[in-house]
């Protein structure tokens, strides 16, 4: 029997504006030990029907149709009834760790609360099994680390401890939403490994709900496509990535950035390595940010953590360099440091030719004026409380204050234009905007000043493939047209390998090597680097399970 059976469901919401219909007419099936992958660009659904089937629908959404888990129907049960069936029957793995665990509580501890909310288990009886439960998902030392609390965890580290709580009752099924978008490749492919491990040893069937055709072509037996609601295609995973037959899927897999591999025995071109230190066009001219010698580290003594050790960055004007490595390489920190956020316990930092370590007062605010930031998350840095148009503003209000109110609107609606937003769009609030809108705000806010130096850290992660490729494309056109600097912080070596000229690979404060694009990554020189790009999955099922096989082999080899 299959642990999860939907038919002809439907999800509707109440809003200001009326009734929205977010899912309609979805049927779709999970086989015990199956893997089911459910994709579309945001607002396609496939959200709403995973949170439809764990019975997590918010209060102003109405359900219809029907929603079987292990013969159990969802869709209309009562909450007790619901509470049963949750972290038992189903569990959920969430997208953001951070926000799935409280931070104010020890890892074991919320462990043990989801063991003993589903069993008569005595408390120390659940401390031993969740220690058991860190150790089965591969958190090392897991007695110590039952005791620490999320935010002494890697982002690695956290989304184990949330996959180890919605395991920890044995869960006929596990509806994974977005679980490895915040992660870098090498402990993304570590996480889906532990979860195909997991399926494959207790038989559990897992919907997973993703935008990265990659992790899907990984992971996935079958294939469902979500477009505006409802289910425009299904199959199997190598039908569906290889042989697709709806528009929109093909237009999907058309717009998944795919990294470039090197033929066998093919040299890196003389040219390319020539071209390492000085982009082409640029030779005598200043970096627009320098960083020289840099090292940072924060605390001291035997507890102080060694953030940068003695890196060189340069980034000149209309070059985009890509700055890539694991979660905790220190890459966000030189971003920092670039920025003037992080002051660097050694080295120089200089900004358009200026030392940013030395200036004070008007002369640093004139140098930050200069500069525009990107972040990852939209939602986070934009003001719920100010529309569209009061966060664009933002940075004009400090850095432009005797700005006159119509010039400040001409100067709103220019960077409108130029991020191919509708000035309409100006008086709503950032809620109201789609995913890729919101971030489309974030670059006009960041360009409003018009900057030398654009600082992009993982700009596209929360977005689908499509609009991650319009937001892309902006950015390219923005860059030509205005000429400024791009530091590229991202975990997406497929998204680096389209868009940045020269790439700087990081691992634990060191860069372990540094040139152009074609020559870093299409013919890498460490090991480590070639240890990232295999980790980097792609959107074919056949070369997929090759690359995956050839990665665990290598693996394996270094261990032995």
């Amino acid at each position: 029997m299959s642990i999860l059976t939907t038919t002809d469901l439907g999800v509707a919401f109440s809003t200001e504006s009326g009734t929205v219909d977010a899912v309609r007419g979805v049927s779709l099936h999970v086989e015990p030990g199956e893997t089911l992958a459910l994709v579309g660009e945001s607002g396609s659904g496939k959200s709403t029907v995973a949170l439809a089937a764990m019975g997590l629908l918010s209060g102003n959404a109405t359900a219809r149709g029907s929603a079987v888990v292990d013969g159990h129907e969802v869709v209309g049960a009562p909450e007790s009834a619901l509470r049963r069936l949750r972290g038992s029957t189903v569990s959920m793995v969430f997208q953001e760790p951070a926000t799935a665990l409280d931070p104010l509580t020890r890892v074991g501890a919320q462990i043990a609360e989801v063991i003993r909310n589903h069993g008569d288990v005595s408390a120390s009886d659940a401390a031993a099994r969740a220690v058991d439960l860190l150790d089965r998902v591969g958190i090392p030392s897991p007695a110590a680390r039952a005791k620490a609390f999320p935010f002494q965890l890697s982002g690695g580290q956290r989304q184990r401890v949330v996959i180890a709580m919605a395991i920890a009752n044995s869960p006929k099924l596990l509806i994974a939403d977005e679980p490895t978008t915040a992660l870098d490749v090498t402990v993304q492919a570590e996480i889906l490994e532990l979860l195909r491990r997991l399926a494959a040893d207790t038989g559990t069937g897992v919907l997973l709900v993703t935008h990265n055709m990659g992790v899907v072509a990984d992971f996935a037996d079958r294939v469902a496509v979500m477009l505006q609601g409802e289910i425009v295609e299904t199959g199997g995973v190598e039908d569906v990535l290889l042989r697709p037959q709806h528009d929109y899927t093909k237009r999907l897999l058309a717009a998944v950035p795919r990294l470039a591999v090197a033929p066998a025995g093919a040299a890196a071109s003389v040219e390319s390595v020539a071209s390492v230190d000085v982009p082409d066009g640029r030779h005598g001219a200043a970096p627009v940010v320098d960083l020289r010698d840099v090292s940072v580290t924060f605390g001291r003594g035997a507890r102080a953590v060694h953030a940068l050790q003695g890196i060189d960055i340069a980034v000149h004007a209309g070059e985009t360099v890509g700055l890539v490595g694991e979660s905790g390489s220190g890459k966000s920190t030189a971003a920092r440091v670039a920025l003037g956020l992080v002051k660097p316990t050694s080295g120089s930092v200089h900004l358009f030719g200026s030392d940013l370590r030395t200036a004070r007062g008007r002369d640093r605010r004139a140098l930050r004026s200069g500069i525009g930031v990107v972040l990852q998350d939209p939602v986070a840095s934009l003001d719920a409380r100010m529309s569209v148009a009061e966060c664009i503003a933002e940075p004009l209000a400090v850095h432009r204050r005797g700005m006159s109110s119509a010039d400040r609107r001409k100067r709103i609606d220019e960077v409108l234009d130029a991020v191919r937003l509708p000035r309409t769009l100006a008086s709503r609030a950032p809620r109201e905007l789609s995913g890729g809108q919101r971030q489309r705000v974030s670059l006009a806010r960041a360009l409003v000043l018009s900057p030398r130096l654009l600082v992009a850290d993982e700009p596209t992660s929360a977005l689908d493939v499509s609009v991650q490729e319009t937001v892309l494309e902006v950015l390219r056109e923005l860059q030509d047209d205005l000429g400024f600097a791009c530091l590229f912080v991202s975990h997406d070596l497929a998204v680096v390998q389209q868009f940045a000229e020269r790439v700087v690979v990081m691992r634990q404060g060191v860069i372990e090597e540094q040139g152009t694009t074609d020559t870093t990554l299409l013919h890498p020189t460490t090991d480590y680097t070639r240890r990232l790009l295999a980790a980097v999955p792609v959107p074919d099922p056949v070369l997929q399970r090759q690359r995956r096989a050839e990665r665990l082999a290598t693996l394996a080899a270094v261990d032995a």
